[in-house]
């Protein structure tokens, strides 16, 4: 049974950073894409950021430049540093694990944006 267990989020003023931590568990990590995805209230869920298992990477347009998508295959862990923050980024972040059809999320982490 795949478990993620994402971490990291807080309330944090505009132009600050965070880093968001992913572990994850029953599954062959390296093998699998990961992707961490976010949700504001009243807004759809949407992709920020994706790494491939052979770590080739993607962004939403909303983030390219201000957030690093990463992986430590060692650890089981993917990573979203999140810097210049804004107003607009604040939202639940979840994580996601994708190989074939297997798809598991975690249960979000909690980033709020504001002075």
């Amino acid at each position: 049974q795949v478990q993620l267990v994402e971490s990291g989020g807080d309330l944090v003023q505009p132009g600050g950073s965070l880093r968001l931590s992913c572990v994850a568990s029953g599954l062959s990590f390296s093998s699998y894409h990961m992707s961490w995805y976010r949700q504001a209230p009243g807004k759809e869920r949407e992709l920020v950021a994706h790494i491939s298992a052979r770590s080739s990477t993607n962004y939403a347009d909303s983030v390219k430049g201000r957030f690093t998508i990463s992986r430590d295959n060692a650890k089981n862990t993917v990573y979203l540093q999140m810097n210049s923050l804004k107003p607009e980024d604040t939202a639940v972040y979840y994580c996601r694990s994708v190989r074939g059809l297997n798809v598991s999320w975690g249960q979000g982490t909690q980033v709020t944006v504001s002075s």
